[in-house]
């Protein structure tokens, strides 16, 4: 049995997990003229996918603090058995497209992109990030994230359109759990 068969038959109970999907990632639009230093600050995930290996805790919240030259870092927090979890990164746009964050957490790990799809700074935010496995098929994950720990339903359902509309399957986003969070 070749590699890459092998590959895909060991994976292959995997792609009809949750947020994995055949074929490549998809290219969806991000926000026009996003800014940086609106998006800067802290927020809350509202809803997600299949939780991503560190997202598995509750009180999920990501806080962007801008650098003295120009960039960001990010801090994310969560709560795991009573316990507070954190990683942080270095934040870098990219320059033709800057909705589309770079996020470093060592320098021996690849980036992750955190692609802001619709956002308007002061409510909500739809996040995507899609890891492709040599375009056979593909990992999603997507969030909508508020300022606050809950949003209003229509909120949310704005904000699920904004996948919809860039043809990203949402039927598997689950709620976050904010509750019993220490600010509360």
């Amino acid at each position: 049995m070749s590699l890459p068969v092998g590959l895909l038959l060991l994976l292959l109970p995997l792609v009809s997990a949750q947020s994995f999907q055949w074929g490549p990632c998809p290219s969806p639009s991000v926000q026009s003229n996003f800014t940086l230093q609106q998006y800067l600050g802290r927020w809350y995930e509202i809803e997600k996918f299949h939780p991503f290996m560190y997202q598995s805790g509750k009180c999920i919240e990501a806080n962007f603090v801008a650098k003295s030259d120009g960039g960001a870092r990010v801090r994310f927090t969560q709560t795991v058995n009573n316990k507070v979890e954190t990683m942080e990164g270095v934040v870098d746009q990219d320059i033709e497209e800057p909705a589309k964050l770079g996020i470093s957490y060592h320098y021996l790990f690849p980036k992750k992109y955190w692609w802001v799809l619709a956002t308007d700074y002061s409510t909500v935010a739809a996040v995507y990030y899609c890891h492709d496995f040599l375009q056979l098929f593909h990992m999603d994950f997507a969030w909508i994230t508020g300022r606050t720990r809950s949003l209003p339903p229509d909120v949310v359902q704005e904000a699920k359109k904004v996948f919809l509309t860039n043809k990203i399957d949402i039927s598997n986003m689950i709620a976050a759990d904010q509750t019993g969070c220490e600010d509360e």
